[in-house]
Order: C-alpha cells, then structure tokens, then sequence
C-alpha cells in the first residue's frame, strides 16, 4: 500500500503562525499526537472568530466535530512556532470540510495533514442549521478548488 505524500504550503490558501507549548512535547521528545488536533481546533476556530465574525458563546449556530483525521509525516516540537495553513474541501448546507496543515516554521511540507468535519446546529436543539449566506461566502473564499460552486443539496 502506498502512502500518500504530504502537501506543500502553497496548497492552503490561509495561513497562522501557532505557538508550541512546553507541555506540548511527550517523552519522545516530540510534539504528541493530541497537539495537532488542539491546533487544528484553533486555526479553524480563529478563522470563524476572526474573519466570518462567528462568536462560540453567542452566535445562534454552533459547529460540532463530527469526524476528523490526520495522517503525520514529520516530527514537530516545542519551542518552535508551527504553521497552520487552512482550507475547504467541501462546503455543504449545513457542514464544512476543513483541511489542515501543519507546518515546521521554515518547511515548505507539511509535518501533518488533516481533516475535520464540522456540522452547523442550532444552539439549543442540536438540529442542523443551513449556513447563513455570510458565513457560507467567507468559507467559500477558502475553497480548495475555487472554481468549483459549493454544492448546497447536503
């Protein structure tokens, strides 16, 4: 079975510079799996914050992690900064497909690549919402193919 190879940096069309912690590393003195996915959380949930004025503690809809993944490629550690690079793999009526990459500062190929699926729901009842058409165009603007429409019919 072959492995797939990893993305390179101009592949994501938004990047963030992220902190490593010091609890960040494990005894094998590299970053722990687990780290990649709290670093995934906050690119993806920066990016709503800050640029689709999304706001977890208020807004009427809130995106919940319905699958997720990462394949690993090369080690990662504290204390260097890691880059995240973002984009949308699909945009559906009420879920998102976030890529992410993560990056060593100065690594032109990604260390990790991965994946999670968001779902729009109400706040209260947990059904899926639609997406408001503001947040739907600024997802958009990460699509990883941009000339492909976002497909509204899932």
């Amino acid at each position: 079975m072959s492995r797939q190879a990893p993305g390179y940096r101009t592949e994501y069309l938004r990047e963030v510079t992220l902190s490593t912690r010091w609890d960040d590393n494990d005894l094998y003195g590299h970053m722990n799996n687990a780290v990649h996915y709290r670093l995934f959380d906050t690119a993806v949930n920066g990016f709503l914050i800050a640029e689709c004025g999304f706001s977890p503690r208020t807004s009427d809809i809130i995106g919940i992690v319905a699958e997720s993944g990462c394949r690993y490629f090369a080690e990662l550690q504290f204390p260097d900064p890691v880059i995240a690079g973002l984009r949308v793999g699909h945009l559906g009526r009420s879920s998102v497909r976030y890529e992410i990459a993560l990056f060593a500062k100065d690594s032109l190929q990604a260390a990790a690549e991965g994946y999670f699926v968001h779902v729009f729901v109400d706040r209260l009842d947990r059904r899926p919402r639609t997406l408001p058409d503001a947040l739907r165009a600024k997802l958009a603007t990460l699509m990883r193919d941009r000339h492909s429409i976002p497909d509204e019919r899932d």
